[in-house]
This record gives C-alpha cells, sequence and structure tokens, in this order.
C-alpha cells in the first residue's frame, strides 16, 4: 500500500519526557505498515495509540508543519523581548540564511534574552555585553565554538536587526581548538567499498568520496544533476547558496548504470522506500555501516569522505586553488587545512630512533 498522509490525523503531547506524535489511524494493518515503511513508530499501550518523536525530518514526512525555532524559552521572555526575538527570526529568513544557521543562532540569541527578563535587550550596553561574555565563558564554562556562535548570533542582532554600526565591542574571543580533519587512509577506504555490497549504499560513498561532497550535497543530487556525457555533475544552490560543478568519476559510470536501472529513481538519484529524497540521517547510517563492516575503529563521520578526497587529492600533486574550487570553499584558508595532513615529504621522514634501533640489530 502506498503511503497517503491523508489517511492518518496528529496530535501532539509528552510521552515519557519527550516531545511526540500521535498518529491517528484505523486499526489496518496496510495503514500501519505504510506508516513502518516511512518512520520508526511506536506503541504506548497507556495511550493506546501509535506515535512517533517529534523531529523535523518525521514532520517533513507526515506534511507536518515545522516548529518554530528557538522557541523553548519563550514564557522567560518580556513583551519587549519577546518582539525583538520575532524582528530576529524574520530578519534571519530575510536574509537567507540556512535552517542550520537560523536554528544556532535564535538558540543563543534566546538565552541571552532569557536571563535579561525584563531588561530590554536594546538597550544593553557594550559593557553589558562584555559583562555578559565573560559570565559564559567563567560561570557557565561554555565551549570555544558555542561562545564565537553566541557573540555572533548578539551581533547580529544589532548589525542586522537594529541596522547600528558594525560593533567592535574588542571582546577577547577564546581560540577555537585547532583541529585537523579526520582522514581516512586509501587502503581502508578500499576495504570500506569493498565490504559495502549494496549497490546503493556503495554508490553513495563512492560519490560522496569520489566527489568530495557534503552529506546534504549528495542527498540533494538530482538525477538531471549528472551529465554522463560531459563527465560532470552540477552541485546546485550548495553551502553558501553556491552552484559549481565537479567532475564525475568514470570508474563509478557501470555502477551507476546498473543502480539506475534496478532503483529506477524518479527524481533524487537517491530516494526513500518510497520517493523522495533520501535523508541525511540515512545517508550516515551507510557510513557507519559500512565502516563497521570494513572494521574500522575510527571516531569519524561521513564528511571524512570528503576531508579523505581533499586531503588524497594534494598528496597527488594537484594545486591547492583547484581544490578550493571543487570543494566550493569560499576561503582558501579553509582548504589549506589540508596542508598541515597531507605533506607526503614529511611522512617519508625516518626518526632517529628507527636507525639506532637498526643499528642495534646489526
Amino acid at each position: 500500500m502506498i503511503f497517503n498522509v491523508a489517511n492518518y490525523s496528529y496530535s501532539f503531547t509528552e510521552h515519557n519526557n519527550q516531545s511526540v506524535i500521535c498518529i491517528h489511524f484505523p486499526n489496518d494493518i496496510k495503514l500501519r505498515n505504510a506508516l513502518k515503511e516511512r518512520i520508526k513508530i511506536y506503541w504506548s499501550q497507556s495511550m493506546k495509540l501509535w506515535y512517533c518523536k517529534d523531529m523535523p525530518q518525521y514532520r517533513t514526512v507526515l506534511n507536518l508543519p515545522q516548529k518554530e525555532i528557538g522557541l523553548a524559552l519563550e514564557s522567560q521572555f518580556s513583551k519587549e523581548n519577546l518582539l525583538a526575538f520575532q524582528k530576529y527570526r524574520q530578519m534571519l529568513i530575510l536574509k537567507g540564511y540556512s535552517i542550520n544557521t537560523q536554528k544556532v543562532y535564535l538558540i543563543e540569541f534566546s538565552q541571552l534574552l532569557a536571563i535579561l527578563k525584563n531588561h530590554p535587550v536594546a538597550s544593553l550596553t557594550e559593557e553589558r555585553l562584555k559583562a555578559y561574555i565573560y559570565y559564559c565563558h567563567k560561570t557557565l564554562k561554555l565551549k570555544e565554538r558555542t561562545i564565537h556562535s553566541r557573540i555572533n548570533a548578539i551581533l547580529f542582532y544589532f548589525e542586522k536587526v537594529l541596522n547600528r554600526p558594525k560593533m567592535d565591542l574588542d571582546i577577547p574571543r577564546p581560540k577555537k581548538p585547532s583541529t585537523l580533519p579526520k582522514v581516512l587512509s586509501k587502503k581502508d577506504l578500499a576495504k570500506m567499498f569493498e565490504k559495502t555490497e549494496n549497490i546503493k549504499h556503495r554508490l553513495i560513498l563512492l560519490l560522496v568520496y569520489g566527489m568530495g561532497l557534503r552529506v546534504s550535497e549528495i542527498v540533494g543530487l538530482k538525477i538531471e544533476d549528472v551529465d554522463s556525457g560531459r563527465m560532470m555533475v552540477h552541485l546546485r544552490q550548495a553551502k553558501g547558496k553556491k552552484d559549481r560543478y565537479v567532475p564525475l568519476p568514470q570508474s563509478v559510470l557501470e555502477l551507476l548504470r546498473e543502480y539506475y536501472v534496478a532503483y529506477k529513481p524518479k527524481e533524487y538519484l537517491f530516494e526513500g522506500m518510497t520517493g523522495g529524497q533520501y535523508t541525511i540521517r540515512s545517508a550516515q547510517a551507510v557510513f557507519k555501516q559500512a565502516m563497521n563492516r570494513a572494521g574500522i575503529n575510527k571516531k569519524v563521520g561521513i564528511h571524512g569522505l570528503r576531508h579523505s578526497y581533499a586531503t588524497h587529492l594534494l598528496e597527488s600533486g594537484i594545486d591547492i586553488s583547484f581544490i578550493q574550487k571543487l570543494l566550493g570553499h569560499k576561503d582558501i584558508r579553509t582548504t589549506l587545512q589540508y596542508a598541515k595532513i597531507s605533506d607526503s615529504k614529511l611522512a617519508r621522514i625516518t626518526s632517529p630512533l628507527d636507525e639506532i634501533m637498526r643499528k642495534k640489530k646489526v
């Protein structure tokens, strides 16, 4: 039976200390199985009904409106600050910020409003803002990245919402941890691809690595974006809302055609069981399962395939500026991080300890 949202009705409640969506439908096994094919549902003995966790991806599948971001602390806002919050959210939308950026900014801004209570946020002085950031650092002991996000969210309000001149708060931002991208070796990658027998799953992994894609880009790829004649793939409205082209690896053509015949996708290159765009979470699960099958015990996510692509290109002698274009980086400094881990000459340096131990054996 084909899943049809019109066959179900919904209500919202709290169950076992979490927000859930109650799903109402006639006691029909076909309706239940059609629902199970799309989302993970649970039976509540106390409520005598089926329900699912209230998650954005489930709301999308069920054709339900998304929850407004950042209103968890709404009851703690004064009327004036609630209005400021609403204007803030509206400006994020008007500026075309991504959903993820909106979520981060709204959450960080709402934390400030909750602390202010009846004090108008618009009247905060630079000294009060500095004191707040100091409080976040010393008392709340927030991580460096969180403090950076919070500062950016606050500056957005004063500079973009209130349209004030660019602020120089002279706030000493904590240094971000200098971590290197996590990269998989070519040997590990070959083993992972070999152990992934499912055609669809293997193709997802091959294309993410073979073209250096973000997970959002692989699931958003449409059939029309793949030009096997020119051996190019058109990535539309990627991060930063920019289009770019990347070369299609010659080695995947046969598998790509085999996959297309077997799965017959209609719009997106990779689709769910009942159609529609493959989810990011599913792609991440494919990678995790492949890592487990290959016996690779490294703490790395699917984005590690993109890091590996860039690092291996650099090691093969490709100019850093070309890699920047392939990855769609706005700033060359973002691409230069791979130079720190891809110095093949550095890898060939022999430790003096090895020389000592060799002589000892002799």
